[in-house]
């Protein structure tokens, strides 16, 4: 007895077939990883918020009728320069108040402020992260002579003291810098912290890079890259540099907030712009004297500043988490 099985017409098919499985690449994993956490979303609004009104500062001033240079004698008293009204001389024109003896804006001058701090600390940042990529893609990669003198390029400008130098140098610098045609002033003065933010800052990210150069290069896509004739510009930026994305994001995510404070500090300490220009810095070292008086003179610059470092601090550590490879979150 013979059996027989026909087979299903072409349009019959009942067989299960299995879903595609659809690969994501590192930056849809990072981003789905950020978006389910809420503290990484609450930073990543506050930082894009600081930029926005940053970045709208001027229209945002005309609108409300402000400036941070203007003096306005009416609200502050003829005898000690005190505001006239409470908190400082908070009201419908100085929705903040205003400064004790000048009655400038105390609004205007935070979104001044905010706009001249974030710029430095942006421009230091994106300068060492280009510094730091270009001498340690090179360090790591080569062999010898270029190899050894980064090396001691590195440990050179490590050795010196950071702030003490910052100190002692803004001065000459700023000098130096308006005889090669800077424009004088805060333009000359703001440049000479980025420039100083950006010579002393490389290295530290240059030595990382280096460290995991060392192992890339002896990967199986290296090898077969020089096997295939490619150049050594192509190797170190088209095949070395995109792994190195995750570490420079989380790095670049930590650095903004560092400068950030640093540039404060330092404006604190009569380094960086001068009057009618203030910074969160600059603000804060003004409300000394006022501070029993008037305590929204510290309170106010004071929480802005904390609020956005500890925002871009926080967003740099989900960045990491996110980032991580052996992060067993979805």
């Amino acid at each position: 007895m013979t059996l027989t099985v026909s087979a299903p017409p072409p349009g019959d098919v009942t067989a299960d077939v299995p879903e595609e499985v659809a690969g994501r690449s590192l930056w849809e994993i990072t981003w789905n990883r950020i978006r389910h956490d809420r503290t990484a979303l609450v930073c990543l609004v506050i930082v894009l918020m600081y930029y926005a009104v940053a970045l709208l500062a001027g229209p945002i001033m005309s609108l409300l009728g402000i400036d941070p240079y203007s003096f306005d004698s009416s609200a502050v008293s003829d005898n000690a320069g005190a505001p006239y009204g409470p908190w400082g001389g908070m009201s419908r024109e100085h929705l903040l108040g205003v400064e004790w003896g000048t009655g400038r804006d105390i609004l205007a001058q935070l979104l001044n402020g905010l706009r001249i701090s974030l710029f430095i600390a942006t421009v230091s940042t994106v300068a060492v992260v280009v510094f730091g990529i270009v001498f340690g893609i090179i360090s790591g990669y080569s062999r010898g002579v270029v190899d050894t003198l980064i090396g001691w390029l590195i440990d050179i400008i490590l050795a010196f003291p950071f702030i003490l130098l910052v100190l002692a140098l803004s001065g000459v610098m700023t000098q130096r810098l308006e005889a090669m045609g800077v424009p004088e002033g805060n333009p000359a003065r703001i440049t000479c912290l980025i420039v100083l933010f950006s010579v002393f800052g490389w290295t530290y990210l240059a030595r990382l890079i280096r460290g995991q150069i060392l192992s890339l290069r002896e990967k199986e896509f290296i090898e077969s890259a020089v096997s295939m004739g490619s150049g050594t510009t192509r190797i170190l930026f088209k095949e070395l540099l995109p792994n190195l994305w995750p570490t420079i994001i989380v790095y670049t995510t930590i650095t903004l907030p560092v400068y950030i404070s640093t540039e404060a500090a330092f404006a604190y300490l009569g380094v960086g712009t001068l009057p009618p220009d203030v910074t969160f810095g600059a603000m804060l070292g003004n409300s000394v004297g006022y501070f029993r008086a008037v305590p929204s003179y510290l309170f106010i610059p004071g929480t802005l500043l904390v609020v956005l470092v500890v925002a871009f601090s926080l967003l740099g550590d989900a960045v990491r988490d996110a980032l991580d490879p052996r992060a067993g979150r979805v």
